[in-house]
């Protein structure tokens, strides 16, 4: 009995040996996971929001060593009526609304403050289709409709396999993945473990094997598009989406802060929504989205680029919000009128017509209620044709 006694001890030595072992090999990932399960809590969001690089693996976007650029003060702004309601109802955390090329009205919120780089969610599409658009004008890529799998052979076999470039920029790809973030098993919330783990989003996106509709042929909203796009843009240009973000777009911006990107465990960003910039820093960039892709003397992205993905191209609904290539278009949209838009609340807003943009970033758990993104463009627009 002793010796069992003795033996059994040993075992369960060993094993709490082998747990502590496991522990520290693994703490690293076990705190991104717990950190990934309590992202979106009522308590955490906000700074969370503001802190990604605590929760998740990240490549520093370097601003480079050139001045930063001003953006000047215009005539003080009043906000219309419902304007406050509005920002305590949507939890917002930045507001900074430009004219011409001039601030007009800047606010931080919710214990949030100008320094802070926060999370982009889908506004990096956006980025991503600038981008994308500076590499088919150098003709690293040489049509929008090549099949994904020209430049991303690792998708051969996979429900992308017959998609062209231009069904995923419009998310017709056609491929079936669920896109409910309250859904802890859904497709969206799986990827995000698989990033928070370590993994490599590129498998993740080999995996998927299953079709609703024929490429370009309905439009669903499918973040891993986006994902597929960031494949084609490395096996094209040999190079990592970080590095030429950073040497094609906002090298030229003269940003006040290095940027940040979330990777995947090989180090391969996140390109559907991992951008972490200041919100002045996202206004550099879509200052320049504003302006046909000119900023501080220099064409950044083509105008013609700008113009072609910031139309309505997209096979969506009669009557429902459009979509280009990885941007928003707001139904009766006049021309010159589009977003960049994230969950929880972050918005690019574009009125070229008046010369006004609109960066907001929030912490809004309710941005899928029935009404709020009408009710989040209405108020853009009653801003712009306010001021």
């Amino acid at each position: 009995m002793r010796t069992f006694g003795k033996w059994l001890g040993r075992v369960l030595l060993a094993l709490i040996l082998a747990a502590v072992v496991v522990g520290v090999w693994k703490r690293e990932e076990i705190t991104r996971l717990l950190a990934v399960n309590s992202l979106f809590s009522e308590e955490k969001i906000v700074n969370n929001f503001s802190n990604m690089n605590a929760a998740f693996l990240t490549t520093t976007l370097p601003r480079g060593e050139g001045p930063t650029s001003e953006l000047g003060y215009g005539a003080e702004y009043d906000l219309p009526d419902g304007a406050d309601q509005w920002i305590e109802d949507r939890a917002v955390t930045s507001l900074l609304i430009m004219q011409n090329g001039q601030i007009r009205y800047e606010q931080y919120l919710l214990g949030t403050g100008a320094d802070d780089r926060r999370i982009s969610w889908s506004i990096a599409k956006s980025y991503l289709s600038a981008l994308f658009g500076v590499l088919i004008a150098e003709g690293e890529i040489a049509s929008l409709d090549d099949k994904v799998t020209k430049y991303a052979p690792q998708l051969e076999g996979s429900a992308y396999e017959h998609a062209t470039i231009r069904n995923v920029l419009n998310m017709a790809s056609g491929v079936v993945f669920d896109e409910d973030y309250l859904d802890y098993n859904s497709d969206i919330n799986r990827m995000g473990r698989v990033v928070a783990l370590g993994g490599e989003l590129d498998d993740f996106a080999a995996s998927l094997k299953d079709s609703f509709a024929p490429p370009g042929d309905t439009w669903q909203y499918v973040s891993i598009d986006t994902h597929v796009i960031g494949m084609v843009i490395r096996g094209a240009a040999g190079r990592s989406v970080s590095e030429l973000l950073t040497e094609k777009i906002l090298a030229p911006l003269g940003l006040e802060r290095d940027g940040y990107y979330i990777t995947d465990g090989a180090g391969v960003a996140f390109v559907l929504g991992g951008l972490n910039f200041t919100t002045r820093d996202f206004a550099r960039f879509g200052q320049m989205i504003l302006q046909d892709g000119e900023y501080g003397g220099q064409q950044v992205v083509p105008a013609d680029w700008i113009a072609e993905s910031t139309a309505a191209s997209a096979p969506t609904a009669p009557g429902k919000i459009g979509y280009g290539y990885q941007w928003w278009i707001p139904v009766g949209a006049h021309e010159g009128e589009f977003m960049g838009r994230g969950v929880y609340g972050q918005y690019l807003y574009f009125d070229q017509s008046r010369g006004v943009l609109i960066t907001t970033t929030g912490a809004d758990r309710k941005f899928r209620d029935k009404g709020v993104s009408a009710q989040n463009i209405e108020m853009f627009r009653k801003i712009a044709q306010s001021l």
